[in-house]
């Protein structure tokens, strides 16, 4: 009973984690950047990146721990999108909002581009832990 309760207790974090993560990298920004002028849009993106990278560390580590006794495999993955996450928002982001301040498109350019991809990768991954966890079941 307890190995079941586990194993779609992290499905179904590793289900909000896939859904967060897809909602905000898809739409969000899309959304503020429609809707407000840019100035006001990149101060909210600002605001919004930091508490999205805890969502995605916490619920990524919550879903690695769950995920242990049903695959080993998608808890190293979750793991790895945990202790990824830390850098990405300790360390790129503010290279990112740096950049943008100084004016430095190019190095803007990169480093969003960077953090785009790691997101992607983020939300790709996940995927594939859903239907792995799925396929456990």
């Amino acid at each position: 009973m307890l190995e079941s309760v586990t194993h779609i207790s992290a499905l179904l974090t590793s289900a909000l984690l896939f859904g967060g993560m897809l909602l905000f990298a898809a739409s969000f920004a899309a959304f503020l950047f429609k809707s407000l002028p840019p100035a006001e849009a990149s101060a909210l993106i600002r605001k919004a990146f930091p508490p999205f990278y805890i969502f995605v560390i916490i619920a990524s580590g919550i879903a690695a721990v769950l995920a242990i006794p049903s695959s080993v495999i998608s808890a190293i993955i979750l793991g790895l999108i945990a202790l990824s996450t830390i850098p990405t928002r300790q360390i790129l982001m503010p290279a990112i909002n740096a950049a943008s301040d100084a004016k430095q498109k190019q190095r803007f350019l990169v480093l969003h581009g960077l953090s785009v991809v790691i997101t992607l990768v983020h939300i790709g991954v996940t995927g594939f832990v859903i239907v792995d966890l799925a396929a456990h079941s």
